[in-house]
């Protein structure tokens, strides 16, 4: 075993974490990679078990988003093929939630498009998710762009137990994505759901032009927040957005990246959100190189793997669902 990867080992196995030097060391030496997915695979066992959480979203809002991030098509900065609509009704919301329980999701998040939501949507939103709790066993989650601490107690109070607001890419680099708002805005969002008590569900997007050093900055980011749920997603280039032409990542280089992050954050749910689909049959390696929970069925405005196949997947890997 490469000397690095065993002095990395025995200090996880110890309840240290790595540094942002060693993280460096580890890109810059080199390692063979099956070697750093079978190390990232051991650490993910050792805290996660053999169990696979799974989520899934409903794009309850769609489109016209006043944020120009670079990456999407809801933004009404670009021309896009997406379909736009307002917040939809309770009565869809609770059918696609009944059916992804049936099939064996634990948790379930209503996400609406825009920086924040109006007060009339929010109102709404409150009303949904008492609804949600009343009629189904799921963990409610909810991703609404930018909330007041006010409004994260009042989400929690509904029934809410998980806030999602990724941080996108790292400080340094979050200038290059999105002008509109700032790194320092999202961060506020996450202190302040948390302070609220709700657990936070914060990640990223790698392939936007970043470079694997800051993919790495991000996770350190991430793991100084306190983070515990992270999703990772990987650029689906989408025509009309200024990332239409982005170059797609190579399939070892995506899951190297989900290796160093279980890595930098060994204790932490990391878990396949949208794009993985470009990983195509290798897929399934994410799981043997520090993956352990997965967002199932559709994204926001693009169409995911059936849930029956992704089930099929995972238990193809000899893991459960959770």
């Amino acid at each position: 075993m490469n000397s690095l990867l065993f002095s990395i080992e025995n200090k996880l196995k110890r309840g240290y974490t790595i540094t942002n030097e060693e993280a460096v060391n580890l890109i810059e030496s080199e390692v063979p990679d099956d070697e750093l997915f079978s190390l990232a695979d051991r650490i993910c066992k050792e805290h996660k078990g053999y169990k696979v959480d799974l989520c899934s979203i409903i794009n309850a809002k769609s489109g016209s988003c006043s944020e120009n991030c670079k990456y999407c098509a809801q933004s009404a900065h670009y021309n896009t093929d997406i379909q736009g609509y307002p917040l939809i009704g309770i009565e869809d919301v609770l059918e696609m939630a009944k059916e992804n329980e049936k099939e064996g999701v634990s948790r379930f998040s209503i996400v609406t498009s825009g920086g924040s939501l109006e007060e009339k949507d929010f109102q709404k939103i409150l009303q949904m998710l008492k609804i949600l709790k009343k009629e189904t066993g799921l963990k409610l989650c909810a991703s609404l762009g930018s909330i007041t601490y006010k409004q994260a107690i009042l989400l929690k109070q509904a029934g809410l137990s998980m806030y999602h607001h990724n941080i996108e890419t790292c400080r340094e680099y979050y200038s290059v994505i999105c002008d509109t708002h700032t790194y320092d805005d999202r961060i506020v969002t996450v202190k302040n759901a948390m302070e609220a008590g709700l657990e936070v569900c914060c990640g990223g997007i790698i392939g936007m032009g970043e470079s694997l050093k800051q993919r790495i900055k991000m996770a350190f980011e991430i793991r100084e927040l306190g983070i515990k749920s992270i999703p990772l997603n990987i650029l689906n280039p989408v025509k009309g957005t200024p990332l239409e032409n982005s170059e797609g990542l190579q399939s070892v280089e995506i899951l190297r990246t989900i290796s160093f992050f279980r890595l930098i954050i060994p204790y932490a749910d990391i878990r396949y959100a949208g794009g993985r689909i470009s990983l195509g049959k290798y897929q399934d390696q994410g799981f043997k190189s520090g993956i352990n929970a997965m967002m199932v069925g559709n994204y926001l405005t693009t169409t995911g793997n059936k849930i029956a196949d992704d089930l099929e997947m995972i238990r193809s890997t000899g893991l459960e669902i959770f």
